[in-house]
Parts: structure tokens; C-alpha cells; sequence
């Protein structure tokens, strides 16, 4: 197996998750990427689409091939490219450590928030970069939980952050990968690597953020590894109910909530 558990689960609470989070977060990770007309594009890890559907957006006239282990998934996002009327997707179910795709097939590669669930995140860049042009880009973007941070804040809402970094390294995963990806996208042969960071902070007068992505995304990915986070003993169930309390306690009127994203840009050569 080449991929361990997400660590956030296949709900439907997930899928909304998910979809909360690239809507709120379009602009700030998206607004610098599009593909010119004709180009092909591999995005790896669609997931259900939540991406899929901003590239194909944002690029209405590349060629986008989008992929994913899950079946499941891959039906989710084509559902929601057709019920958006776009005409650009094909999807395709596939391992990235195992692409069915000719070498140099693809002049662009697209990856967000995968490289987080694997075990071995410098082969799947490796395996990517075969199947890109030379002179071709890739583009990955990573969240990384250790830059969480908000006001007010308690032991107990630290404590069920790290029990979701904490949960998702059992399971093989790195939540701390954003800061690491000039060195991953080096290390993979890399060339013109560029890493920007993306903060989102939130406050009462961001009420589009506080709701986007302090509840619907943030606290609602923690929330999604109680289960985990209770059986590995992490956490008591007391602390842990009090924590989520203290982390929504953050989006009132006087809270405020910080969170960086990592968006890293390379070529072939």
C-alpha cells in the first residue's frame, strides 16, 4: 500500500469540509495559477473535486487530468465538473506511485494537500516528474498544523491540534509538511524552486474567514480525528471536549485565528 489512512475520514461532513475550504481559500492559493489554452495538466489526489473544480475555473481551456486511489471520490468529482457545466476534466483512477501515464505526457502537474498523507512524499514527486515535460512546472500546495495559532487560547485547544498532527503520524502522514517543501522539491530534482507562504488570519471583521475557515475548515478537520485521537489515548475525552470548546471560543466577536498554507512552484529541467 502506498498511501496510509486519511486521517480525516470519507464522510460526507469531509466532502463539505473540503469544499468549505477551497471555496473560502480560492483567491489566497489559487488566484496566481492558471494554464494557457492547450496545455495538459495532471492534478494528482483530486480527491472529490473541491480543487478540480477551481483549476478547471481558472484554466477553461487546458486540459486537465485529474486522479485519484478512490473510486468513491473520483465519482464525487466528476458529478460535480458535469453539474457544472465544465468540459475539460477527464478523470482516471490511479496510484501516483504507479501513474498510468507515458513518460513527459504532461506539461503542468498540480498537487494540493496530498503530499501531507504520504509516507514517502519525495518518490510521488519523483514518480510526478516523469510524467512532466521538460521545461514543464509543478505546482504543490501544503497546510502546516504547527503554523496554527489563535486568541484566546488554552493548554486543552493546543492539546487537540497536536492530537490531530500527533494522529495523522500514526497513520504514516506529515501535518507539519508545509515548511518542508523547498527542500522535498529539491531533494525530488526540482529545478527554480520557489515556496510562498499563505497566511489566512481571522477576526471579527473577516466574518468570511471566520466562518470558511476557522469553522469549516480548521476546527472542523480537528474535530474529524476524535475518534483516532481518543483510541491512541492522545487526549482524554474531558480535555479534548473542552479544547474544541476553546478553539470555537477563538471565532467570537474579540478572537482571532491564524493558519499558513505553503504554495511551492519548480520546474524540470
Amino acid at each position: 500500500m502506498t498511501r496510509p489512512g486519511y486521517v480525516h475520514g470519507y464522510s460526507e461532513r469531509e466532502s463539505s469540509r473540503l469544499s468549505d475550504q477551497a471555496n473560502t481559500l480560492d483567491p489566497l492559493l489559487h488566484g496566481d495559477t492558471s494554464y494557457p489554452p492547450g496545455s495538459t495538466v495532471l492534478e494528482c489526489g483530486c480527491g472529490t473535486g473541491a480543487q478540480t473544480l477551481i483549476l478547471a475555473r481558472n484554466s477553461p481551456e487546458a486540459r486537465i487530468t485529474s486522479v485519484d486511489l478512490s473510486q468513491d471520490s473520483l465519482e464525487k468529482a466528476a458529478a460535480l465538473i458535469e453539474n457544472e457545466g465544465l468540459s475539460n476534466v477527464t478523470f482516471q483512477q490511479a496510484d501516483v506511485f504507479a501513474l498510468p501515464f507515458e513518460e513527459e505526457a504532461f506539461d503542468h502537474v498540480f498537487v494540493c494537500f496530498v503530499l501531507e498523507h504520504l509516507q514517502d512524499p519525495v518518490g510521488a514527486l519523483a514518480c510526478l516528474k516523469k510524467v512532466l515535460q521538460r521545461k514543464g512546472s509543478i505546482t504543490v500546495i501544503e497546510g502546516d498544523h504547527g503554523s496554527w495559532y489563535c486568541h484566546p487560547e488554552s493548554p486543552e485547544a493546543r492539546r487537540t491540534v497536536q492530537c490531530l498532527i500527533e494522529a495523522q503520524a500514526h497513520l504514516g502522514g506529515d501535518s507539519l509538511i508545509g515548511r518542508q517543501l523547498f527542500p522535498l522539491l529539491e531533494k525530488a530534482g526540482f529545478r527554480d524552486v520557489h515556496v510562498s507562504p499563505r497566511m489566512v488570519y481571522a477576526d471579527s471583521s473577516k466574518p468570511g474567514f471566520v466562518e470558511g475557515f476557522s469553522k469549516r475548515t480548521f476546527i472542523a478537520m480537528v474535530e474529524g480525528a476524535r475518534e483516532r485521537a481518543l483510541s491512541l489515548n492522545l487526549i482524554g475525552e474531558e480535555a479534548w471536549e473542552k479544547g474544541i470548546r476553546d478553539l470555537y471560543r477563538a471565532t467570537e466577536s474579540d478572537g482571532t485565528f491564524c493558519y499558513t498554507f505553503f504554495k511551492g512552484v519548480g520546474k524540470k529541467t
